[in-house]
């Protein structure tokens, strides 16, 4: 299943804007986001064909920035929506403004004036909620709608988003069925908290959006992080990689790199050791079993591993 393709003069500016995967990947790079090919890949095919992309993979790795930095390169908005548990259309799509319609009845009622249901219940009530204003977005260009975190919605909210994916249509019961005139571009993310519907999934294509190598994880960090070091940001680069490598309840992602980077510049650290890691654990680990296990020597013993790697002839 695929959702309508974008026609007419908002292709054509989709195009002009994302002609290819490498120049995509450019321009991607000069709004500061980082890509492999196999990223750059399926965010060229989600724009161009147009299909709803689903991100996957654990916290921290870019998932978000990703849907960010593409609506920055194609210069459309980025319309958001932050699922949680208990989410309903009311959050996500609509909601009647009943304040104003409770007014217009009184309105009415001292005029003398008819007011039929179908006037209460029309476009002019509705309160819009992202989902239908990304529908809604005029252009020229398709807007990019962020679904983030639809692993923390229930199966309920999956079903209900289905129309959305397949068709870029939703249906209001008092009004009907609102369909894109610029269907958006959908990127949905997910940590992976729990398995999403099948149903879901067969909608969109898939990407892992796994941990960084080293190599790109510096080029990230001195990117997001000016100023830093080049020292402190190779130290800080090959520890959190080591620390990858421990069993953790939760591993620090992209986003705990850097802001442990910005961290450490504050206290003026110039090199890693022992007791700033120390110190500042709470920036790279946010589960206190985590925080333990560093403690008593086991982050030193690490940060000797990573010198003696430095150190080591290549």
């Amino acid at each position: 299943m695929t959702a309508p393709k974008v026609t007419g003069e908002a292709a054509d500016e989709i195009r002009e804007r994302a002609p290819d995967i490498e120049t995509l990947a450019r321009e991607l790079a000069a709004a500061d986001y980082l890509v492999d090919e196999g990223l750059a890949t399926s965010l060229f095919l989600g724009v161009r064909l147009p299909q709803p992309l689903l991100l996957e993979g654990e916290a921290g790795v870019g998932k978000t920035e990703a849907a960010k930095a593409l609506a920055a390169v194609l210069g459309t908005p980025l319309i958001r929506l932050q699922c949680y548990e208990g989410i309903d259309a009311a959050e996500a799509l609509y909601e009647w403004n009943y304040p104003r319609q409770l007014l217009s009845i009184k309105l009415a009622d001292a005029s003398g004036a008819s007011l039929s249901e179908e006037d209460l219940f029309g476009p002019d009530y509705l309160i819009r909620r992202p989902l239908l204003q990304a529908l809604e977005h005029p252009g020229p260009r398709p807007a990019v709608l962020l679904i983030d975190e639809i692993d923390r919605a229930d199966d309920d909210f999956e079903a209900f988003l289905l129309e959305l994916l397949a068709e870029a249509a939703v249906t209001i019961p008092e009004i009907g069925t609102i369909r894109a005139t610029h269907p958006p571009i959908i990127v949905l993310t997910s940590n992976r908290t729990r398995d999403l519907h099948d149903a879901v999934k067969r909608r969109c294509l898939y990407h892992w959006v796994g941990f960084p190598d080293a190599a790109r994880e510096l080029l990230v960090l001195q990117r997001r992080v000016p100023g830093v070091a080049q020292q402190l940001a190779q130290q800080i680069v090959a520890f959190v990689q080591r620390l990858r490598q421990v069993e953790l309840y939760k591993q620090p992602g992209i986003a705990e790199t850097i802001e442990w980077a910005r961290a450490l510049m504050q206290l003026d650290a110039l090199v890693l050791d022992p007791a700033v890691i120390q110190d500042t654990l709470g920036v790279l680990l946010k589960y206190q079993d985590d925080i333990a296990r560093m403690q008593g020597g086991e982050a030193a013993r690490l940060l000797e591993e990573v010198r003696n790697a430095a150190r080591a002839p290549a």
